[in-house]
């Protein structure tokens, strides 16, 4: 069976026309316009509203709208993230190409240094082609290029006052004395160490 708002078994090709014609007013859709535009009488256009369920469709159609605009916008969101995937793909596909070729060329210039014949490079300039040619292979395969370390105060390890973060944490130091019987009294330490 066809949607809900496309012509209803036993619907007459006028009623269905009719309808068409309700469902496309949009904003001004109203069962006197529809009767003026086709030359019918309200009563007429009543009885087949009632008789096709024209609100129901006209909602029916809504929604069907609503489901092939989502669908379209779910297409377009995957086209576009699978060109980027492949643009992704292709520079890191580069990248590492570059890498490579960075990697071998530092491999030459350390040879050559170290056998110190015509020296081109530098190990200061090998060292840079080498962090070069190091974070473009990073780059292309996923991982970090940068670390990052959390420190304390001038660079130095953290350091953490155990008792400064309880008494943060849980308020003033609490002494609970038990008096024989079984009675507790409370004494709470005030600021200067001494007891309230």
């Amino acid at each position: 069976m066809g949607q809900l708002f496309e012509q209803q078994p036993k619907e007459s090709a006028k009623a269905f026309e009719a309808f068409s014609v309700y469902l496309n007013l949009g904003a001004e859709r109203s069962l006197s316009a529809v009767g003026r535009k086709l030359g019918k009488s309200v009563g007429l256009m009543e009885r087949w509203s009632s008789r096709y369920g024209w609100p129901e469709r006209v909602q029916a159609h809504g929604a069907h709208l609503a489901i092939v605009e989502r669908e379209a916008t779910e297409a377009l969101a995957r086209g576009k993230a699978a060109e980027w995937l492949t643009r992704q793909q292709c520079l890191r596909e580069r990248e590492w190409a570059l890498h490579e070729k960075c990697m071998a060329a530092a491999e030459r210039a350390l040879g050559v240094f170290m056998e110190r014949e015509k020296v081109f490079a530098t190990l200061g300039d090998i060292a840079r082609i080498v962090e070069v040619a190091s974070k473009m292979g990073r780059l292309a395969s996923g991982m970090a290029t940068e670390k990052t370390e959390v420190t304390g105060e001038d660079g130095g390890p953290i350091r953490v006052d155990l008792a400064v973060a309880l008494n943060k944490i849980y308020g003033e130091v609490v002494d609970v004395a038990v008096e024989p019987g079984g009675n507790s009294r409370l004494a709470i330490a005030d600021n200067q160490g001494g007891k309230a």
